[in-house]
């Protein structure tokens, strides 16, 4: 008898995060485990794993991905009894993942249908359970499926067939597996998820419980995430030199420090006051001329950002890429990073007189105090921006603005409230005012910068955090916290983000949009 080859004979599997190269298969993986529900969007799949890389699990045989699971992690006292998939997933995005909670949520766990005599979803489960023990969660807890309802549906309630399921007399794929598996029933949840027609919309609440679990030190007082902003309302004059126009932008940072704020935030292109000291020829040739003080205005409010320890958003600066003129925000952070958002909305006013081309991209940015994004001016107007990202993860939202009068005034600071309250964010607005003559375009400005949150108890009143009084140089410095945010969502007297009915519609951020004539 010839010699077996036991390397031939090896083979492959393994239990591994999932990463973003995987989306295809998750797909395809979903695709044919639930032919009748929606697969991930990219959107949903990528803030999954920026939110908890962790609790993304795939299993992996020759090399090939035939499993998968997706969790989070919760406070399951902050949520209704009877909640549903789409409430406790956040839509599928996670964006309500709380590293402070105290239970594993699992959202999804799929086996391709051609693996599943391999106990693959056994795996999946040791690995929650594994990830549980070594996080010191609680419980599991799952709002599983009843795949096979939908035959009896007709001649039982799900009640008796659930009865019927844990007696043994009905077989169901999930229920029976999940209770092998240690699961306790613990309730029935109706109207969980009303796109999964086989389960007829139901879903079982089950349970695991970490017998390894060890209970925290008692806490009377809820946890805090204090963010500290401080927006400037900024005076337009006229200047001699960058160097005057430094001293006055570290002045404000030096304040902003002293009070020991996270954030400051800047005005809308308040760097046209450097074209006070130049020679004015048309506009659309002299606002050009900002681009030749780029660098020297990175290089300043970078440095500032680290000296002063503090978090600038640098207003708006126009600057020349390709040919074309942007309006765009820089977000200076204390550790040295600098990031930029595009204004993606152009004024009449700004086409016309600059030549302002408009941006693309929606940017959410991470920082040491929390998610954020920024929306110059214009962009405030268009909810949709603001819902995506949101969607993406964004808490704290900067609006840099420069209006000439109240009523533009008033279109920002309104639909800066109205983003607040639709969203459950927080949103943060810094306006310019003053004068300068001898620039054109720039001759008047009105503004009263705020700082704004939901409406609702637990913030201050009228949904104003702090404001300015209108149209003198001043700062605003507020207080926010972002775990009130996140109660507030979870169980505020309205839940404006939560209760939307993404099943009727939904905003979908274009990735590729067409060219612009």
């Amino acid at each position: 008898m010839s010699e077996i080859d036991i390397d031939a004979l090896q083979k492959s599997i393994k239990v591994r995060p999932l990463k973003s190269d995987d989306y295809k298969r998750v797909v395809d993986l979903q695709k044919k485990s639930f032919s009748t529900m929606k697969p991930w969007t990219r959107e949903q799949f990528s803030s999954q794993l920026r939110l908890f890389a962790a609790g993304q699990v795939g299993v992996e045989y020759e090399g090939v991905l035939i499993g998968s699971s997706s969790s989070l992690i919760i406070d399951f006292d902050e949520y209704s009894d009877n909640h549903s998939w789409q409430n406790i997933s956040d839509n599928g995005y996670i964006t309500n993942h709380d590293e402070e909670g105290d239970t594993l949520y699992g959202i999804e766990i799929m086996v391709d249908p051609d693996f599943r005599s391999m106990r693959i979803g056994k795996r999946l489960y040791d690995a929650r359970k594994k990830l549980v023990r070594e996080r010191n969660l609680k419980r599991i807890v799952i709002g599983g499926r009843v795949p096979n309802y939908h035959k009896y549906a007709d001649s039982m309630s799900i009640h008796d067939y659930v009865e019927a399921v844990i007696d043994k007399k009905l077989y169901d794929p999930v229920l029976t597996f999940q209770v092998a598996n240690g699961f306790v029933l613990k309730r029935i949840i109706k109207n969980y998820l009303t796109s999964d027609e086989e389960s007829k919309g139901n879903a079982l609440l089950l349970e695991w419980v970490n017998l390894h679990y060890q209970p925290r030190p008692a806490e009377f007082t809820l946890p805090s995430h204090p963010v500290r902003i401080c927006s400037v309302q900024y005076r337009m004059r006229r200047i001699a030199s960058f160097d005057e126009f430094a001293g006055q932008a570290e002045f404000f940072v030096d304040v902003a420090s002293t009070y020991k704020s996270d954030f400051v935030v800047f005005p809308e292109i308040f760097t046209l006051q450097l074209l006070s000291f130049l020679p004015q020829e048309r506009p659309g040739i002299t606002v050009r001329k900002l681009n030749a003080f780029t660098r020297n205005y990175l290089d300043l409010f970078q440095q500032l950002a680290i000296k002063y320890a503090v978090n600038i958003v640098g207003g708006s600066h126009y600057s020349e890429e390709s040919g074309h003129l942007y309006n765009i925000a820089y977000l200076f952070q204390r550790n040295g990073t600098v990031n930029k958002q595009y204004k993606i909305h152009i004024t009449p006013n700004e086409r016309r007189w600059w030549g302002v081309k408009a941006g693309d991209d929606i940017q959410v940015f991470n920082t040491d105090r929390g998610r954020a994004s920024i929306l110059i001016c214009y962009d405030i107007e268009f909810p949709e921006i603001c819902r995506i990202a949101t969607r993406n993860g964004a808490q704290l939202f900067f609006v840099p603005f420069c209006t000439d009068e109240r009523h533009g005034y008033l279109r920002v600071r309104y639909c800066s409230q109205a983003r607040a309250i639709e969203n459950q964010v927080f949103v943060a607005t810094a306006g310019c005012v003053g004068n300068i003559p001898s620039v054109e375009n720039m001759d008047i400005n009105y503004a009263q910068s705020g700082i704004y949150t939901p409406s609702d108890f637990p913030f201050s009143r009228d949904g104003i955090a702090g404001e300015c009084q209108p149209n003198v140089e001043t700062v605003v410095i507020a207080d926010v916290d972002l775990d009130v945010l996140r109660r507030n969502r979870l169980r505020g007297t309205v839940r404006t983000w939560q209760d939307r009915r993404t099943d009727l519609y939904d905003v979908i951020e274009k990735k590729n949009p067409p060219e612009k004539s």
